[in-house]
């Protein structure tokens, strides 16, 4: 397995949402994710250059899991991507402004240890969760000591 960040290719993801009208206002406007090909069942999006996929099931419903970590309960499963300091702090400060309701509210988690990281996590239309992250130094990623 190649662990080369710069080595790193985009990832597909491919998930459920509900409305595509409602996927296509949060990932496109809010997100700002430049959208791709679509069809009446599905919308390809550009997240941060990785290509994820909604697809319509008119009848999903999240099964919220919860696991807990650095004292929050986090939502799982959930997608989002690891951003640079600065790129975190503009989607923070964008969310915040549009008044999201974040399951976790922009933080700092793991404080002061490896693999200290911003982090923050919200909901789209749909209830599928999304976390983004930030690391002061990217060694940290996979860092364990």
């Amino acid at each position: 397995m190649n662990t080369d960040a710069a080595a790193v290719r985009p990832f597909h993801l491919a998930f459920p949402v509900h409305d595509l009208d409602a996927a296509r206002n949060f990932y496109g406007g809010l997100l700002g994710c430049a959208e791709g090909r679509s069809d009446p069942h599905w919308i390809d999006f550009s997240l941060y250059g990785h290509q994820i996929v909604a697809h319509l099931d008119e009848n999903f419903e999240p099964r919220p899991l919860a696991n807990p970590v650095d004292g929050e309960q986090v939502p799982v499963p959930h997608f989002g991507v690891v951003l640079t300091m600065s790129e975190w702090q503009v989607l923070a400060d964008r969310l915040t402004a549009a008044a999201i309701a974040f399951v976790i509210a922009p933080t700092v988690r793991f404080r002061g240890q490896v693999g200290e990281q911003a982090t923050m996590f919200f909901q789209d239309p749909s209830g599928n969760a999304l976390e983004f992250k930030a690391f002061a130094s990217d060694d940290q990623l996979f860092a364990k000591d």
